[in-house]
């Protein structure tokens, strides 16, 4: 399948998260918080537009729904466990096995989903972003060969793999949605305040990290072999 990202649609979020920018400036007062969740959702636009471009058929949608809500169960069986959060080793497994545009769409959706279940808000787009983000990083990492083997990985590249992922929450995704929190709970958002808001969120970063860190130590492989078989028998998201 083609990965391109389509001209076009960068052209469309690039001028759309522009517009909404000088809207936002424009407007003044706390519109920043709009304005973050319009460029975030522009900035998503490439993605799921390169993924339409390679016409998915039911299978492959079907494939990617059961990992979407593998991901969701994942977040959610740990919800009584303050920021233990294993959903991002799914998303990451989901990309290595099939790829940069399913990690990215089982990403966003997975989280879009699962705020069924934690709560939607203005943040949904922040964490759709980051975690699509992830499941891109690594379907990129796989396709150039980064893991060697994408049905089953020798315990170096397991390893890798695992603190990759952890290394990935704590240092992208985790400030991420930080960033988000920021334009959410601060009146108007300073380098102090920011400073406050990233030594806050790293620990709970590090805990998010270490359990999709021990996830991917423990379902990698299993779940590779199965998607794998999966692949092979029915020729899904080859």
């Amino acid at each position: 399948m083609a990965h391109h990202l389509p001209v076009a649609a960068w052209g469309i979020s690039l001028l759309g998260a522009a517009l909404s920018v000088v809207a936002g400036a424009l407007m003044g007062g706390r519109a920043y918080v709009a304005t973050s969740v319009l460029v975030i959702a522009f900035a998503m636009l490439p993605f799921f537009a390169s993924f339409e471009r390679q016409r998915p058929q039911a299978r492959q949608l079907a494939v990617l729904a059961v990992l979407c809500a593998l991901g969701v169960a994942a977040r959610a069986l740990f919800i009584w466990v303050p920021h233990f959060k294993p959903m991002a080793a799914i998303i990451i497994i989901a990309a290595v096995a099939f790829g940069r545009t399913s990690g990215f769409l089982v990403g966003a959706l997975t989280v879009a989903a699962s705020n069924l279940i934690f709560g939607q808000g203005p943040w949904t787009p922040w964490q759709m972003l980051a975690f699509g983000l992830c499941g891109y990083a690594f379907g990129l990492l796989a396709e150039r060969g980064v893991f060697g083997s994408r049905t089953h990985l020798a315990p170096g590249r397991l390893a890798a793999l695992g603190l990759g992922g952890g290394a990935f929450i704590v240092l992208v995704a985790g400030p991420l949605l930080d960033t988000s929190s920021l334009f959410y709970f601060a009146a108007l958002p300073t380098p102090e305040a920011a400073l406050a808001v990233y030594l806050a969120g790293f620990p709970v970063n590090c805990i998010h990290g270490a359990s999709v860190a021990i996830a991917l130590f423990l379902l990698a492989n299993p779940l590779l072999g199965k998607l794998a078989r999966l692949r092979s028998k029915y020729g899904v998201l080859q």
